[in-house]
């Protein structure tokens, strides 16, 4: 900021907001993205806000402003770290990196993979994976990340979006000790679909496949392959990836990002706003099927250079105090973590700075959902030392990473989500499109960013309902917030989990932090139902610490009302041994609302605990 004369965030954010174009060259440059040919215009929205180009005319591919240029640089240098489950470690280098995605990328080649093709990576959280990533990028492939978790109806769906050529497969791993089979999900999932070649990647034996015309084996595939590949020379247009997320109805999105845009972006989600550097080792398991994982495990960190301690595994197996270790034997520097997996090591009183030194970590991101008071100061007390900053991000698949962030150095309140990331131009709107402070209200971007999606895969028309029809040249993300006094950002939910009683609007993130604050609460979700005389009327679901105590409606009821006042009061309280969650540790409210209220249950793709909708019980 110094050599452009800007001395405070408050007066970057303010130059990004008057001068967009400066603000992103300025980043580009900072970052030190490699342009093969450079962009003669940095933003072109002739066809409109909802279709932006960035970097007009450059040509770059992000695999040379990553791998391959810290090969040349640092060849040595630890770019990853793995463990697994069972214990089981490797590392790395830079060089060790370049080498194998190159293999592997005239491997790819040699199955007839081409520039434009998709391949579709369905792996745990293996070098594999990351090396399929890279290698797609580096040929101009476009790589899809489906969660290794998923069904294979939920795989078979994204497959046949995405018309993928080419399926990466493990031959299982282990969770929580038991063995997980891939085999007969992806045998099912490719028929129907483009699929012509399933890569097997050799694991830890689990599944058997047997060498066919369609099933090659990863091994086989690069033994004999140069490790030497010239890196595609692509359009700053040309998709990257696909990354898809689950919509309140009907069919996944496929979300597209493009290489120049997400290039940029992503360097500086790295550099910025967790401050990661070269000289950092990063330890955050999220997988890579989701945004999280793609920004902060790959790509934004190759950009900049750093380390990554990659864990494929349970966080609490086969102790609760694994993640720690892991922490401290890498002596990781940036540590994130998920509010759910917080809330799960305070339930069991977990206290690492009694047992390890963590010492070496400079601040904790965390994402996913609002983390509550409690958590927080949990996090912040017994993870942090009460030193180190909690730093609570905001995004979206569709962002491209974090749009509101707490930086280092700034004020902090537990559970803010910070301020709007600079270059991200953010505002709060009423109903009629106003903006408003002090007050919930929606959240909306007034200007186009690099790594804005490119629409939705094959759903131009969803794309521009979804995001562009609420208020004219306004992006809509469907988030509910609050600005206070110092302005600073909550998260106060999705738009759609508002409630709204006789005209009083409330949060579900609002009734939910009241419920968890109960000392008999583990974890809670909030919904509305319609209601003859108020509108709508609140509906709560809990979990408790302990599942044997029973009779907790009333009590609970009778606290939230405590808590926020009578409007707040629940109209029926109901106790669940789980919450419907995605993947990531998202609580599904729509399920608890749709099973509820008797109404279909749209997509469930995403839904990692289906059993739990059977205790969910029918009104009427």
């Amino acid at each position: 900021m110094q050599k452009h004369g800007i001395s405070s965030l408050e007066e970057l954010s303010q130059k990004a907001k008057d001068d967009l174009e400066w603000f992103w060259q300025s980043v580009d440059e900072d970052i030190g993205i490699i342009w093969d040919v450079p962009y003669t215009t940095i933003l072109d929205i002739s066809k409109g806000i909802a279709w932006p180009r960035w970097f007009v005319n450059g040509k770059t591919n992000i695999y040379k402003s990553s791998v391959e240029k810290f090969a040349k640089q640092n060849p040595q240098k630890i770019a990853y770290h793995f463990v697994s489950e069972d214990g089981q470690t490797s590392n790395i280098s830079y060089s060790e990196l370049d080498s194998k995605v190159s293999k592997l990328a005239n491997g790819l080649k040699s199955i007839g993979i081409q520039k434009g093709d998709v391949i579709a990576i369905y792996l745990p959280m293996i070098e594999e994976a990351i090396l399929a990533i890279l290698a797609a990028s580096k040929i101009g492939a476009v790589q899809t990340v489906i969660f290794s978790g998923y069904s294979s109806e939920s795989l078979h769906i994204r497959l046949q979006d995405c018309k993928a050529k080419a399926l990466f497969v493990s031959d299982g791993f282990y969770r929580k000790g038991k063995p997980v089979s891939q085999k007969q999900d992806s045998e099912i999932a490719v028929k129907d679909t483009s699929v012509e070649k399933i890569i097997v990647v050799s694991y830890k034996g689990i599944d058997n496949y047997e060498k066919s015309d369609k099933i090659i084996f990863y091994h086989n595939l690069v033994s004999s392959q140069n490790d030497l590949c010239d890196t595609e020379i692509l359009d700053s247009d040309d998709p990257l990836f696909i990354l898809y997320t689950s919509g309140t109805t009907g069919k996944p999105k496929g979300v597209i990002h493009a290489h120049g845009g997400f290039s940029v972006f992503a360097g500086y989600q790295t550099a910025y706003l967790i401050d990661m550097n070269q000289n950092d080792t990063l330890f955050w398991s999220a997988d890579i099927g989701w945004i999280t994982g793609l920004v902060w495990n790959v790509y934004g960190l190759l950009i900049i250079g750093a380390s990554a301690v990659i864990y494929d595994g349970a966080l609490d197996f086969p102790r609760i105090d694994r993640i720690w270790k892991m922490l401290s034997d890498y002596q990781a520097t940036i540590f994130g973590i998920s509010p759910t997996a917080v809330r799960l090591f305070k339930k069991n009183n977990v206290e690492p700075l009694k047992s390890y030194s963590l010492d070496k970590i400079k601040n904790i991101p965390t994402t996913g959902e609002p983390l509550d008071k409690d958590s927080w100061w949990w996090l912040f007390e017994k993870v942090g030392n009460k030193k180190i900053p909690i730093m609570n991000l905001s995004g979206g698949t569709e962002i491209g990473g974090a749009m509101l962030s707490v930086f280092p150095g700034m004020k902090l309140k537990p559970s803010t989500v910070g301020i709007p990331v600079p270059g991200i131009n953010l505002d709060v709107f009423d109903d009629d499109g106003n903006s408003i402070k002090n007050k919930n209200g929606y959240l909306v971007i007034k200007s186009p960013w690099p790594a804005m999606t490119r629409g939705l895969l094959n759903d131009d028309e969803r794309y521009l309902e979804t995001y562009w029809s609420k208020f004219k040249n306004i992006w809509f993300h469907g988030d509910y917030v609050f600005v206070d006094e110092d302005n600073l950002w909550y998260m106060r939910g999705r738009t759609d989990d508002v409630i709204n009683i006789s005209g009083h609007r409330m949060s579900t993130a609002e009734i939910e932090h009241a419920v968890i604050s109960h000392e008999k609460i583990f974890d809670a979700a909030s919904i509305a139902i319609p209601d003859d005389i108020t509108g709508e009327a609140i509906v709560v679901f809990f979990v408790t610490d302990d599942k044997l105590e029973i009779g907790l409606e009333s009590e609970i009821s009778n606290y939230v009302s405590k808590k926020i006042g009578k409007v707040a009061r629940p109209k029926f309280v109901f106790q669940l041994s789980d919450l419907p969650k995605t993947r990531t540790g998202k609580i599904m409210r729509r399920l608890l609302k749709s099973k509820l209220l008797g109404k279909d249950l749209g997509d469930l793709s995403s839904l990692e605990n289906p059993n739990i909708l059977d205790e969910i019980p029918k009104l009427g």
